[in-house]
């Protein structure tokens, strides 16, 4: 059976073009970007432009490929509102190619610096920088070679985000190939003065002392066998006890302390989950970090809040729209999930609250012109006053 043809877009089915006139002092740096080359001077799409319509391909459920982008920027009120012209298919899969996907780095930071706490619980002021770091799977095409993954026939890219988890939005991201490192990727997403949370994967000590020499802290899952020598043990008071802890250890992490990798004492927390394993033995956490002020029990909490950002990766992949790659190149997925990032941050910053299903469903009405400006508005009313 032949596949469906999809309806011509027309200029009734897009909508929304002022909140992307907010957008414009933000992608205006980003107009050079990839002009170099273009001595004659005859370039008609340009950075700011092609992010410009990757981000309303976001938010707009109309278009679902390159092709609907290239058809949409053919329409008249797109042109004007965006300031681009109609752009050919083979333009816009060039852009993939000529444009730095790093230069949208700087947005993301800028966006989520942009972005306030919102929470004033006193165990959450403690734990204001907790960042959790994961990585997470893009598939892609068997001819995209430079994703590496299983093999030539399961390729897939690899999203490494740091993900601030109180105030609920990406603060660091870089994309690699399948099979690239998670811990070295941290390693590049390293800033000072953040708590990072990681899971047993990350477990490397030398890792861990580099986050130390980064001016930031963690909160790592360590494995079952691994050997300390214990300089303290601290007591555990009622409510670490209450919130599953079992011991508070003072050690020096690995076999001794000649030529080893830390330069300081840690603390390794013991904590029971509540469950049992496949043997029916209690679960048993091991948690190491370098912060000797913080409660044992919310060293606990900090840890179970590292799910928030497998959370996230459903959101992206699944609702944001992140399953569908536009380039089969490198730097075009970087640029894809860079400018879903900034969707993401953008959202986060007009309702003031983690972005949601039910908030993006309401984005994605408005910008197809199935909800007024004032349904938008009153709900995200309702996300602001809405108790956190």
């Amino acid at each position: 059976m032949a596949a469906r043809k999809k309806p011509k877009i027309t200029a009734k089915d897009i909508h929304g073009f002022k909140y992307f006139k907010l957008l414009k002092p933000l992608l205006e740096r980003l107009h050079h970007v990839g002009t170099e080359r273009d001595k004659a001077g005859n370039r008609q799409l340009f950075f700011d432009q092609y992010g410009a319509l990757l981000l309303l391909y976001f938010f707009n459920p109309i278009l679902t490929s390159l092709r609907g982008i290239q058809q949409a920027s053919s329409l008249d009120k797109v042109c004007q509102k965006l300031g681009v012209s109609k752009t050919s298919l083979g333009s816009l899969s060039a852009a993939a190619r000529d444009f730095d996907a790093c230069t949208l780095q700087p947005i993301i930071t800028e966006l989520a610096g942009h972005i306030p706490a919102g929470f004033t619980a006193a165990d959450q002021q403690a734990l204001k920088d907790l960042t959790a770091v994961d990585g997470t799977l893009l598939p892609a095409l068997p001819k995209m070679a430079w994703a590496l993954w299983l093999d030539d026939e399961h390729r897939a890219a690899k999203m490494h985000l740091a993900f601030e988890v109180l105030r609920g939005i990406p603060v660091g991201v870089t994309v690699t190939a399948g099979n690239d490192s998670e811990r070295e990727q941290l390693r590049v997403l390293l800033e000072a003065a953040r708590l990072y949370v990681i899971d047993r994967g990350y477990a490397e000590y030398q890792l861990f002392q580099d986050i130390i020499d980064a001016k930031s802290s963690f909160i790592g899952r360590i494995r079952d066998n691994a050997v300390w020598q214990v300089v303290d043990e601290r007591p555990v008071s009622a409510a670490a006890q209450a919130a599953g802890v079992r011991r508070d250890l003072i050690v020096w992490l690995g076999d001794d302390r000649t030529g080893a990798v830390f330069q300081q004492k840690l603390r390794v927390i013991e904590v029971h989950t509540g469950k049992s394993d496949a043997h029916g033995r209690p679960e048993v956490l091991l948690l190491a970090t370098d912060r000797m002020d913080l409660a044992a029990e919310l060293i606990g909490l900090a840890y179970k809040y590292r799910w928030s950002v497998e959370l996230f990766f459903r959101w992206f992949k699944c609702i944001l729209g992140c399953r569908h790659l536009l380039s089969t190149c490198a730097n075009g997925v970087q640029i894809q999930i860079y400018l879903a990032i900034i969707a993401s941050l953008l959202i986060s910053l007009w309702t003031g609250s983690k972005p949601t299903k039910r908030t993006f469903e309401m984005l994605c009405f408005y910008f197809t012109g199935w909800a007024s400006e004032a349904e938008l508005m009153s709900h995200i009313e309702k996300v602001k006053n809405r108790p956190s």
